[in-house]
């Protein structure tokens, strides 16, 4: 691989001095663990030549602050005058429309779209734009919804996150590991007690969780199958969810087989990043963060997640700042933006003083109107909403047009091969507490009441849709056609090995739908589909086309 490109003569001595910086502020609870090797591993962390090189000529960044605070400004003014009915009024119809109309030809706003969308007050307005937002997503990603589990490795961190749970003073959170054995069994579980066949593995930012135990992990689970009541089961898509690293260590991480990489910017709001985040820790960089994608692209990793933490500032920035985020990639990166967005909002959290402050907490009806918002804007990037939320927002969440789901989720170290039960949860070995206990197989059932076939096609990764290929298939609607087919055929996988009798009752009926309607709309794949799906039928695994 070539040296990183710099456009900044003094980088590397600057660098020098933000890392003893950065070793010189490490806080006492992390050297009284004893880790002058955590002091030391910190110094190689971050590379100012790989933030420089992504900033304008004036060394600025992306996010443009003024314009996201005027912006925001502007929307409260325009509500504040539909309140007391004098000056700016709310968006036409015609206006709103007029913006629907471009996210309906799967183009992505601009920031100021987005705003004139985020002023709408009148519920019938509203009530378009979220059957808009739905529209767009079956016309981009069919009625799929995609599962996985995220797998917690690692608890140990250097950060001081005022929000979490794992952050270095929680003298209360039980520390540690999990070693490759354990990541066998834990792997094991997942696929033998539920059928899962993606997972997000979650890394604290320490040197004992650094990249080589990242690769060896990986390495681990991909390794593991294990025997069904009709064929096998085993892992096919590994997305790491883990702290920003620098172009050489992704390398490492592209190479083992990584899927997506996900790492949220937390606020866009640099002000609050910097509260939130203590000065002299890793995570204390906004830039070193807010460019991580960039570097990943420039390794080669060319599927990438980013997200919001919402309720540590004003959730209208933080949906321009995501906005911004992927156009920045779009206009950098030959058209690929993010291939997914999260947005988690704050969650109870053992010892995290943070979340004694409710200035920007945001209610469920702002929670579904962000999800509305981001199709909208975003119409082809995938959605995220995990388990930190309830189960009816999340069966809400379905009809904004969210692409992904986790389930059976357990975020404790070790939890899926313990066998704890389903509403068990222990605050003090876990990051946060979640919403939403239900099985994969709960998950499923209701997924088919309302009509959506669960997915766990891993195909697209494998042959290449993915970078600006797959993004080329995802605004002319045509991954659909591919992932529709892939999917019945990877749920009449999970549904023969896993599924109870009154499960398979109602995944049956989705099947035999499912299947005639690709039958008569892609009749071209018919040669190759049907061969395929009787193969699986007989105990054939992980065929695709």
């Amino acid at each position: 691989m070539q040296e990183p490109i710099t456009n900044k003569a003094s980088s590397t001595a600057r660098a020098a001095v933000d890392n003893q910086n950065i070793a010189e502020h490490i806080t006492p609870p992390l050297i009284a663990e004893g880790t002058v090797k955590a002091r030391d591993w910190v110094k190689t962390i971050i590379k100012q030549d790989q933030i420089d090189r992504y900033l304008d000529e004036k060394g600025g960044d992306f996010i443009d602050h003024p314009l996201l605070e005027s912006l925001v400004s502007g929307i409260d003014q325009a509500w504040i005058s539909n309140l007391d009915g004098s000056g700016q009024t709310e968006p036409s119809i015609e206006r709103v429309r007029e913006i629907l109309e471009k996210s309906k030809n799967i183009k992505s706003l601009d920031l100021a779209e987005a705003s004139v969308l985020m002023s709408v007050r009148n519920p019938d307005t509203w009530e378009e734009m979220k059957q808009t937002a739905f529209a767009i997503k079956k016309k981009v990603y069919d009625n799929r919804i995609v599962t996985f589990a995220p797998l917690y490795l690692s608890n140990r961190c250097v950060n001081s996150c005022t929000y979490c749970g794992f952050r270095q003073e929680n003298s209360g959170m039980l520390r540690r590991r999990v070693g490759l054995d354990e990541v066998r069994r834990e792997t094991q579980a997942l696929t033998r007690d539920f059928g899962h066949k993606r997972l997000v593995v979650v890394f604290g930012e320490h040197p004992d969780s650094d990249v080589n135990y990242m690769v060896n992990a990986i390495d681990t689970i991909y390794s593991v199958q294990v025997p069904t009541r009709k064929g096998h089961a085993n892992i096919r898509r590994v997305n790491v969810n883990a702290a920003p690293m620098s172009i050489e260590r992704l390398s490492q991480l592209k190479e083992v087989g990584m899927g997506t990489y996900q790492v949220f910017q937390e606020t866009y709001h640099r002000p609050t990043f910097e509260r939130v985040h203590p000065k002299g820790t890793l995570k204390g960089d906004y830039r070193w963060r807010l460019y991580c994608m960039h570097r990943a692209m420039d390794a080669g990793i060319d599927d990438v997640g980013i997200g919001a933490l919402f309720g540590l500032y004003d959730w209208r920035y933080e949906v321009l700042g995501l906005i911004s985020h992927s156009r920045e990639l779009e206009k950098r990166y030959n058209g690929i933006g993010a291939h997914t967005i999260s947005f988690p909002r704050l969650e109870p959290a053992s010892n995290a003083p943070e979340l004694e402050d409710k200035t920007w907490q945001v209610d469920d009806q702002t929670f579904l109107r962000i999800i509305t918002l981001l199709r909208l804007c975003v119409p082809y990037t995938g959605l995220i909403c995990t388990a930190r939320e309830s189960a009816a927002i999340r069966n809400a969440a379905v009809g904004r047009g969210i692409t992904q789901m986790d389930a059976s989720t357990r975020i404790g170290l070790g939890a899926y091969s313990e066998r704890r039960g389903a509403g068990e949860q222990d605050i003090e070995k876990q990051q946060f507490l979640l919403g939403d206990n239900r099985s994969l197989e709960e998950l499923i059932g209701e997924l088919a009441d309302m009509g959506h076939i669960t997915s766990f096609c891993t195909a697209g990764y494998r042959v290449g849709r993915t970078g600006d290929r797959i993004m080329r298939m995802l605004r002319d609607c045509t991954e659909g056609s591919l992932c529709k087919l892939n999917a019945i055929i990877t749920f009449r996988e999970w549904v023969d090995d896993f599924a109870s009798d009154a499960v398979k009752a109602k995944c049956e009926a989705l099947i035999q739908r499912e299947f005639a309607e690709a039958k008569n709309k892609l009749p071209q794949f018919m040669p190759k589909f049907e061969p395929m799906y009787q193969k699986t039928i007989h105990g054939c695994r992980d065929l695709y086309l």
